[in-house]
């Protein structure tokens, strides 16, 4: 509070400053994780290169005591949003239904399933209950990005969205491996071992790295169910944002009305639904559709950065290594009940 009170007494001129100064930083963070990741290993995506940069820098502006002129421009919650929205432009619904009723019901099943689960876990692990909401919605439903919905939806912290985001990338690089040679180990027809690959591992990268491993039809089963599960994000976001206000936020003799709901329920969700029934109604060309993904990488990128040059240390610390092994668990279970109902749905054809 002290800190904000000497801030506003800062002359405009000065304050104005600083956020081009901010401004520039930002920028060139940018640029040196889109230089990282043309450079780097392509398996290790963006986001940990940029979280880690943004926490680098982090780190050595609080050594030099610069950090509180610098910080005008790391925005996470706009980025983020931004970025949330663009990724609509990614879900087409004409693909979802071209595999019928299959794919929605088979992530209408996984995604109850795993987040009753891992909330059920994260509760025997005494987990922070916004910890447990951001966690069970990264493992039931589309990794980072419901991370960021349900971070929203509970308003957690920026170090829990961080750390889960950290979880998801660097559990979903093994699988992505691991599941196409497991399958080719039972023998699994394509469809099959798609769906699964779909059902189970958390980014969408590497759902696409995983059936491309496998093959064609793999592929384009593996891409159909993750966009299925992308797509029931917004429902997920709002029931979660509904449950928080009235059973984990609400009183007996006060319960809050549909305005408060309507308040923290995630907007940019419906920016989100908005933008995939625009490219679903085929109203985006090839070019546009190429234009609107590079925007969303570049508004990821800056929402990384800004996290990583946001994330407290000590907060993640305290965190230690229970939400890893819920993580872990959780993915175990949803592994082998995404076999099983990835079985029940494509394992006949």
């Amino acid at each position: 509070m002290a800190t904000e009170v000497m801030r506003a007494r800062v002359p405009w001129p000065m304050r104005l400053l600083e956020l081009l100064g901010s401004a520039v930083l930002l920028g060139v963070l940018a640029w040196l994780v889109n230089m990282i990741v043309k450079a780097g290993p392509k398996e290790l995506e963006f986001p940990i290169w940029a979280a880690g940069l943004g926490l680098t820098v982090n780190v050595l502006a609080s050594v030099v005591r610069a950090r509180r002129y610098l910080g005008g421009a790391f925005r996470t919650e706009l980025f983020l949003k931004i970025g949330l929205v663009l990724l609509g432009a990614s879900v087409d619904f004409t693909r979802i239904l071209s595999v019928g009723v299959r794919g929605v019901a088979q992530a209408a099943i996984m995604i109850a399933a795993v987040f009753l689960f891992t909330w059920w876990l994260g509760g025997r692990f005494q987990l922070d209950k916004k910890l447990r909401a951001v966690l069970s919605a990264a493992v039931a439903v589309c990794g980072v990005s419901a991370a960021i919905a349900a971070t929203g939806a509970v308003l957690a912290k920026k170090e829990q969205l961080a750390y889960v985001t950290a979880l998801v990338i660097l559990v979903s690089l093994p699988l992505m491996v691991l599941m196409p040679l497991a399958a080719r180990v039972l023998g699994m027809p394509p469809a099959w071992a798609g769906a699964w690959f779909g059902s189970n591992i958390d980014t969408t990268a590497a759902v696409v790295g995983a059936g491309t491993i496998y093959g064609e039809q793999a592929v384009q089963i593996a891409s159909i169910v993750k966009l299925s599960q992308n797509a029931m994000m917004g429902v997920v976001a709002f029931a979660l944002a509904l449950y928080w206000v009235t059973r984990e936020e609400g009183r007996a003799e006060a319960r809050p009305g549909a305005g408060v709901i309507w308040q923290r329920f995630p907007k940019f969700v419906l920016g989100f639904l908005l933008a995939s029934a625009v490219v679903s109604l085929g109203l985006l060309t090839r070019p546009q559709l190429a234009d609107v993904n590079a925007l969303r990488h570049w508004a990821l990128t800056l929402a990384f950065i800004s996290i990583g040059w946001e994330i407290s240390l000590s907060e993640v610390r305290q965190a230690g290594w229970r939400p890893i092994a819920v993580y872990l668990v959780a993915t175990l279970f949803n592994t082998t009940l995404a076999l099983g109902i990835a079985w029940i749905f494509f394992g006949q054809g």
